[in-house]
This record gives C-alpha cells, structure tokens and sequence, in this order.
C-alpha cells in the first residue's frame, strides 16, 4: 500500500503538524543540517496533499530531552490537539524526536488511531489503527527508548571509569586548579588566593565555627576570591566581599583535603504540587560517595583534619534534639549551654534568662511534665547562677596544671592570627603593584598619537594606582595596629597569672563564649538531678569528662516559694467600695470586718492602693459639686419610689446605686434626689429591652452586661408597674455597613 493510499480526504481537510526538536542547545547550534532537515518535513507534507497553511510547526521544544514529557510543551498540545481530532497527520524525522520512552509514545499513538490520526517519518506513512503499521510503530519507539539508554550507559561508563582512576576534570574549588598531567591538581598560582583559604582553615582551627570564620574575614575586612568564569580551566580571580556560603563550602569540600570525589549528588525525579514530575538534587553522605580517592593530590588540610572538621560542623549546625554537646555555643551567660542534661529522663536541658534585665541563667527540661490546676509543670526546672558557679570552680581546679600550656597557646593564637591577616594585605599590595606596573607598560607601548586608546589605557593606569595606594595605606595602617610580641618580662608575668587560672577565667576581657569552649574540651555533659522537697533542698551534679572519669557533688537550692493571692471576695468587695470611698476609709473598712492581705498583714491605705492597681480598679472620685437631695433610710426611699425594700438593697449590692453607711451593719442612707428617681419608671421607653432580650441583642453574658451597666457604658431603669416589670436596658446602636 502506497503513501498516498493512505492519506484521504477526510486526513486533508484537518491540519498536518511539523514536530521539531533537537535535545540539547549545544546540538541545536552544531547539528543545523539535521534541524534544516526537519523543517524541510513541510514540503513533504504539501507532496501529501496539504496546502501550506494548513501545515504547522511545532518547535518550542528545542533543547528539550524526548525521555519525558516533563518540560514540553510543545509535545504536550500536540498530544491534545490529536486527541480532540484536529490533526489529519504528524511528521517527525524520526520517531525519536517524538518521544524517547514508551510510555509518551504508546499514550500518542493510542490517541492516534482513535482519533484517525496519521504518523510520518523518513521511511513512510503510518496508520496506528492498523496492525501492522502499529507493530511498526511500536518497534521503532521501543529501539529508540534502547537507543538513549545504550548511549547513557556507555557514556556513563566511560565517566565513572576515569573518575575511579581521578583523572575526570570537573569543576575545581577557588584555590586548586588542573595541571597538564592526567588527573593532576595543583594549588593556584596566585598566592593571595591559596593564602586567604590557608587563613580560613587555620582561623576554624581556632573558632571551630563557620559563622566566627566569617565574621573574622569581615571585621579584618580581606576580599574573597572568586571564579567566575573558566570554571574547569580558567585562573581568572576576581576579589569579591567574603559570605557565610563560601566560607561553609570551603570548609566542606572534600577537595580542600586533597581528596577527588564523585557522585556526592544524585538526581532524583517526585511530583511537583502542580503535577509535574519535577527533578532535585540530594546530598549523598560519605559513605554513598561514587568515588572517593583520598591523598590524591595535595591539599590544604589532612584528610584526618577535614573528617574532624566536618564532625565540628554538623554538631555546630544541626543539633540532634534531646541530646548533650550538640549545638553551636552562643553568647549567652548560662555556662551549661548545649551540656546540661536531665537526670529524670535524660534530655538535654533548655536554657532560659529571668530577671530584671533577664542575665539570670537557667535550665529546664523540654520532656513531658503534668497538669497542675489546668496548667502544665515542668518535671525540672531550675536556676543556673549557683549551679555555674559550682561547676567553673571543679573545672578550674582540674584544669590547674594544665594553666600554663593554656596561657602559651592562647598568646600563641593571638600573635598568629594578625600574622595571617598581615600576610594576605602583603600579598594584596604585591598584587596591586603588578596591576600598577602592568597598566604602565601597555600605556607606554601604545603609539602616543592613537589617544583614543592612550586615554583608556591611562585612565586604568591612574586606576591601578589608586588602587596601589588605597592597598600599601591599609597595610600600613594594620602593621601599626599589630600587637607587639611579648618580651622576657611580659611571659614571665603571663606565667604567674597562669598560676592562678581562677583570675583569668572570671577577666572582664574572657567572654562567656570562650568559657564556653573551654568547658565543651573537656566536659562531655552535666547531668542535674533537682531534689525540692528534701529537708535540705539541693541539686546533683554529674560532671562527665572526656576519657570516662566523672564527679559529682551538691549544689544548695533555694525552696520554691508559696505564690500568694488575695482573696476574690475581698477583691470583689474592694471593687464595690471604691465607687463611694477613698483607699484610706476602704481600709479602715476591711480592718473592722477582719480581713487581711495575702501575706497576713492588716489593711493600710497604700495596701488597698496596691491591690487596685494590680486588679485594674478605679480610684473613687470626690464629687465637687453639692449634693442634691434629701439622705434617707432605705425603708423610707422605697416608699417614695413605690418599690420594695428589697429591691433597693440588691441594686445596692450590685452597686447600681450609691449609699451610705457609717459602718459595716448599720442602716443604710440614701440620697434621694431626680437622679434616683429617673432609674424608676412607670413605663420603659420604647426599644428597651428586658434582661434576657438585652443579652442576645448585645451578645455578651448576663453578668457583664450588669457590668457594663454599673461601669455607665449602658443605660438602665427598673420599671416598677406591669406583668414584665424589672430591669429595661437601652438597645445596641445600628451600625452602618460598608454596602
């Protein structure tokens, strides 16, 4: 059966699509007769009876990898537009350009005969309706997903046999580059490079902190090196202000150590949120490395060191949970930071500051504790002020002999750090000098009559200079800073404060982060064990050194007070009395009724102070303007308002009312005037609502809309006549709405 056999008319009344597609842009710039060669596909598409505008192009997935159709978009509306039968064929060079795994390539030709879709390549037409031009097919896709995956195998075994021998060239860290020789890495050429990457594996030496190596680069204020371009091959360096980043992954790389390595990643393929298989790189730890040849060229630092290093780091920045000696050491005063552990269930302890100015170290445990009164305890929780104390006194005592080592190496420490940052700005001005030197020969090797490029090449000139001058300046600058080495007189006298190492530990000069490292040397946890309810209340100390020798001893702690609070009835009566009376005749008040203060002491006037600020009480408020009205009894003010007795006495409970008394158990007096008389009504006003209407059209509880009764925020009367007399409360005022 011929081509165009085939090919109906009901094929040529939809449209022909071209697909195009080159895997990789470096095969897109190179390979440019195999992409004419596709786009020649629609000539051969008009041979078949399309006219030209029926004929479209597909390329937008050029530099995309037919192994998936993640990515390609083009491949994708391909596939929807066959699908919805608006294709009368499809043209490829090869099947391959189509899809390159069998499951994108089954899904399109499944599409296809459904919808009486046509396929062409080089070799023919093809009807995936038809058996035997869908066994074609289908041949053709399974070769080509054979294909890709023979070149990737032997293109990867070709790579993972030189990288076992250490003679692959990957990218190199700033500060070692490749050597002629097969596999040979050497140290850069430039010595103010290989020096600031020497400085900072001495300085972590020091610190044994990635962040402290980084802040030292800064507060010395050195440049960092950086590669940006020939990345394999290249030594061009350009000098860049040092981040934490770089300095995290010098330390890190394994190279640094003259190690080679290979496959310390590996892609992996999940499922994005948006349903797209998605591709990300992991970390493989060490023992997972691909290839791992150490001594394979000379490094900066031993393999021993790096390994040591990179236990430092990961303690530093990802501390276990729950267990002691993980954790960077912070600034903070609590000295048993990162070692404390519970004796209860052996977690490592938290650290907490209390106190006016909250420099008050404590520890606490994060385990489970129990409900007390609604509320969660702690099962430990304790302060850490004597406990410190306790344990910096044993550790001294241990530490003594070893003062005088301690002393020698810390000035040893100090004099070689400045030396190091002395030695890169050397190196930096003997840089400058060269840049200097070598503007001025291209400036006097041009033709002076050619000034547009004299003009240039001068202005880099001065450029260079200035740079020169800026460099030679700030190294002076830090060799007047430089202590001065200390001479015979000065290490005697840093002896005898040696002899007394309790002296230099308690220094204003030695911070709380280098008491810090100092313990994490030698100490591998401190366990403390809190007994509260002993005769004498104390805490165990279980001080584990490094080697597996221990002491313990005993710590004095104070017992927890009992909290004090007063009494809510008294409160509740302090609030009612301070609408009518000053904080002197409350007392007087309480005293006679024979209450007290939390602590057991008799009311005084700053005592009831005291109490209402704690509680948010008003002070009372003397009325300067005269009373009006004539003081009553109770009895008699009911008669005038047509009330029962009874019902004046709870609004003066409730505090609705003001009244007098002389002294707690007398009568009550009331002041009648139209104030009063205005809270009793024969009628409520219209809209006011009784006590249970008020409540919902408010939407608050029935005791605090008495509140807000009481406090003045709502109006109120008593209708005294009617089925329904009691309380009337004013409505909520309406609100407007934005619409």
């Amino acid at each position: 059966m011929t081509e165009n056999s085939k090919v109906t008319a009901s094929h040529r009344q939809r449209m022909a699509i071209v697909y195009v597609r080159q895997s990789t842009l470096l095969q897109l710039e190179r390979n440019k007769e195999s992409t004419a060669r596709q786009y020649d596909l629609v000539q051969r598409a008009m041979a078949l009876g399309w006219s030209r505008a029926a004929v479209s192009i597909v390329d937008e997935d050029q530099g995309h990898s037919g192994s998936t159709a993640a990515g390609r978009s083009g491949f994708a509306d391909l596939a929807a537009q066959v699908g919805l039968g608006q294709v009368g064929i499809v043209l490829a060079l090869e099947v391959s350009r189509l899809a390159r795994n069998n499951a994108d390539w089954y899904r399109l030709l499944d599409l296809a005969g459904m919808t009486d879709t046509l396929v062409a390549d080089a070799d023919g037409v093809y009807h995936p309706s038809r058996f035997d031009d869908r066994l074609v097919l289908g041949m053709k896709g399974t070769m080509a997903e054979a294909e890709l995956h023979i070149l990737r195998a032997r293109l990867d075994g070709g790579v993972r046999n030189k990288a076992a021998r250490g003679e692959l060239r990957r990218g190199l860290p700033v500060g070692l580059i490749w050597g002629e020789a097969d596999g040979e890495i050497l140290f850069h050429p430039d010595e103010a490079v290989t020096g600031v990457i020497a400085a900072v594996f001495d300085r972590f030496a020091a610190c044994g902190s990635a962040r402290a190596v980084w802040l030292w680069l800064r507060e010395q204020g050195l440049k960092w090196p950086l590669q940006p371009t020939g990345y394999v091959n290249g030594t061009e360096i350009v000098w860049v202000e040092p981040t934490y980043h770089a300095v995290h992954t010098t330390l890190t790389h394994p190279a640094y150590a003259g190690a080679y390595v290979y496959g310390r990643t590996r892609f992996e393929r999940r499922l994005g949120e948006d349903g797209q298989v998605r591709s990300h790189r992991r970390v493989l730890p060490r023992d997972q490395w691909q290839v791992l040849i150490e001594d394979h060229h000379e490094g900066f630092i031993t393999w021993d060191t790096y390994l040591a290093n990179q236990d430092k780091i990961a303690s530093n920045t990802r501390p276990r949970r729950h267990e002691p000696g993980t954790g960077a050491v912070r600034e903070g005063c609590a000295l048993l930071q990162t070692l404390a552990v519970c004796g209860i269930c052996g977690r490592k302890l938290a650290v907490f500051y209390q106190g006016p100015t909250k420099a008050t170290p404590g520890y606490y445990c994060t385990g489970s504790g129990q409900l007390v009164d609604g509320r969660g305890t702690r099962h430990l929780q304790v302060g850490g002020q004597a406990i410190d104390t306790a344990v910096a006194d044993v550790f001294l005592a241990a530490l003594t002999p070893a003062a005088l080592r301690a002393c020698l190496t810390a000035a040893d420490e100090l004099e070689a750090g400045h030396d190091m940052a002395l030695a890169q700005y050397r190196r930096e001005v003997e840089r400058a000098r060269y840049d200097a030197t070598r503007a001025e020969r291209r400036y006097r090797a041009v033709d002076p009559d050619n000034r547009l490029v004299a003009r240039g090449l001068e202005a880099d000139w001065e450029k260079a200079l200035t740079a020169q001058a800026a460099a030679e300046s700030e190294l002076a600058r830090r060799e007047r800073r430089r202590p001065v080495a200390l001479t015979a007189p000065e290490r005697a006298a840093v002896l005898a404060v040696a002899d007394d190492l309790h002296t230099v530990w308690t220094a204003r000069t030695t911070t709380d982060k280098d008491r810090k490292h100092l313990l994490r040397t030698l100490l591998e946890d401190v366990t403390l064990t809190v007994h509260r309810d002993a005769p004498d209340p104390h805490a165990t100390v279980l001080m584990r050194w490094k080697g597996g020798a221990s002491s313990e001893f005993t710590v004095p702690i104070r017992r927890p007070q009992p909290k004090i609070r007063t009494d809510e009835d008294t409160v509740d009566l302090i609030r009612r009395l301070a609408v009518h009376y000053p904080d002197a005749q409350i007392a007087g008040i309480l005293n006679r009724q024979g209450r007290r203060t939390a602590r057991g002491l008799s009311y005084t006037a700053s005592r009831v102070q005291t109490t209402r600020f704690h509680w948010g009480i008003p002070c009372h408020r003397k009325n300067t303007k005269p009373q009006e009205g004539e003081l009553v009894t109770v009895a008699k003010a009911a008669t005038e308002l047509r009330l029962a007795p009874s019902t004046l006495h709870r609004w003066l409970n409730d505090g609705f009312i003001a009244g007098e008394q002389d002294t707690p158990g007398a009568p009550w007096r009331i002041r009648l005037n139209d104030e009063l008389r205005a809270l009793f009504v024969d009628t409520a006003p219209d809209g006011w609502l009784a006590m249970l209407e008020a409540t919902l059209a408010h939407g608050v509880s029935r005791q605090t809309l008495l509140q807000r009764v009481k406090r003045g925020d709502l109006k109120a009367v008593h209708v005294r006549t009617g089925r329904r007399k009691g309380l009337r409360i004013e409505p909520p005022t309406p609100q407007n709405g934005l619409f």
